[in-house]
């Protein structure tokens, strides 16, 4: 579709779509995600350790996941717009590059504040790699395949969300914090040269302007989007942030035994990104409603029964698994309130995301300064639950997914 917003261009080039090639520039898209996903939320497991070898509070070393959702969210617009005419190609393999760099920088940093700056790197390739790669699926592979193929890339999210914190406190419980950034470097490095190896030319199709971002983000469907994703996503990224000084503090659980309890989790997750994307289609309220009531049930009871490992474990397996659901349920609100602008949708998407994600970092770290790591538990349950309250207020004006335009 053609507006005034979207300017096409005709193809200099055709993305070759052999099956073979197809699948391998499908495949390093889906680790590109990763590497960035992994990359930035690896912090959370390592929380403890990095603020004491920079001696900064936990609530300071929580900056670590404030600043890339805050880049992410300025980049993921400025960097669709500014670029439109760039080969898709290219920005891709630079965004990698970026990553690389960051992960190593951070490996070296002998200051907290190099540290942060590295994550400002982190979060301008957050929003300009996601932006760009989630909706290149049908231009890797054949027509046929393009659901498959988009699937695909989209598992990288609970993967790399769910695995990536429990993933990076077993590499950092062995050989330190460092290492771990180390070995994010090294992946990264090596799905650049996959990329550079795999993918075809792709020049963009077409220019998406900021005047296409106002009209999509001033429809009512895509408010209310935002609305959802920002209490569920502040509610979880405000707790989350800080579960391994809960499990230390709260649970007295070891080194060995938090890798173990985020290995869980991480499985759990898993299964609630296939049980999300299955109900979302059909039963979108029921989806998201149940997410939030299960992350509100488990991060507010945590301080009670999180005491004993054995509630703490569970009460990990059903935030696991609700929180698995919440990015493919977010970006099904997104995409369906703006079918005839899947980039718009994509771009905004990954801003509310990725601000919210810096918001909720910034907002527990608050809390757990100044108050204990059981009041973020408390407080994060009272937003979940809100999602559940609008949601049901919100009734069959917005029940569908395919909402109206403002």
């Amino acid at each position: 579709m053609t507006t005034a917003a979207t300017t096409p261009i005709r193809p200099t080039a055709t993305a070759p779509r052999t099956p073979l090639r197809g699948r391998l520039a499908v495949l390093s898209v889906t680790l590109g995600i990763f590497s960035i996903v992994t990359t930035e939320i690896l912090p959370i497991g390592l929380l403890t350790s990095i603020g004491s070898d920079f001696a900064v509070s936990d609530g300071t070393a929580g900056l670590m996941m404030t600043m890339p959702g805050v880049l992410a969210a300025v980049s993921a617009p400025v960097v669709t717009v500014a670029t439109a005419r760039v080969d898709r190609r290219a920005m891709l393999c630079v965004f990698m590059l970026l990553l690389a760099l960051a992960d190593f920088l951070t490996a070296a940093a002998s200051d907290y504040r190099i540290v942060l700056v590295s994550r400002v790197m982190v979060g301008v390739t957050i929003g300009g790699f996601w932006s760009i790669g989630v909706g290149l699926a049908g231009r890797l592979v054949r027509p046929a395949s393009a659901g498959r193929a988009t699937a695909v890339i989209f598992s990288a999210v609970p993967l790399g969300s769910v695995l990536g914190v429990p993933a990076g406190t077993f590499i950092g419980g062995l050989a330190g914090w460092r290492t771990a950034f180390v070995v994010m470097g090294v992946l990264s490095a090596g799905v650049l040269a996959l990329m550079l190896l795999v993918l075809p030319a792709l020049p963009p199709t077409r220019v998406t302007r900021a005047s296409l971002l106002r009209t999509v983000l001033g429809r009512t469907g895509t408010r209310f989007a935002l609305l959802l994703t920002f209490l569920i996503v502040l509610s979880h990224f405000a707790t989350y942030t800080y579960v391994t000084p809960f499990l230390e503090q709260v649970t007295h659980a070891g080194p060995a035994l938090i890798t173990v309890f985020l290995l869980i989790y991480g499985a759990a997750g898993i299964v609630g990104n296939f049980i999300g994307g299955a109900l979302v289609s059909r039963r979108p309220r029921t989806a998201v409603s149940l997410a939030a009531g299960m992350i509100a049930a488990a991060t507010a009871l945590l301080p009670v029964l999180g005491r004993w490992q054995v509630g703490a474990v569970a009460l990990l397996v059903l935030w696991g698994v609700a929180y698995g659901a919440v990015p493919v349920c977010s970006q099904a609100w997104f995409a369906r309130s703006a079918t005839d602008a899947p980039e718009a949708a994509s771009v905004l998407f990954t801003a509310s995301f990725q601000a919210t994600i810096a918001i909720g970092a910034l907002a527990g770290g608050a809390v757990l300064d100044h108050l204990s790591v059981s009041a973020v538990m408390r407080l994060g349950g009272v937003v979940a639950a809100a999602v559940v309250v609008v949601v049901a207020l919100a009734g069959t004006r917005f029940g569908r997914l395919g909402a109206r335009r403002g």
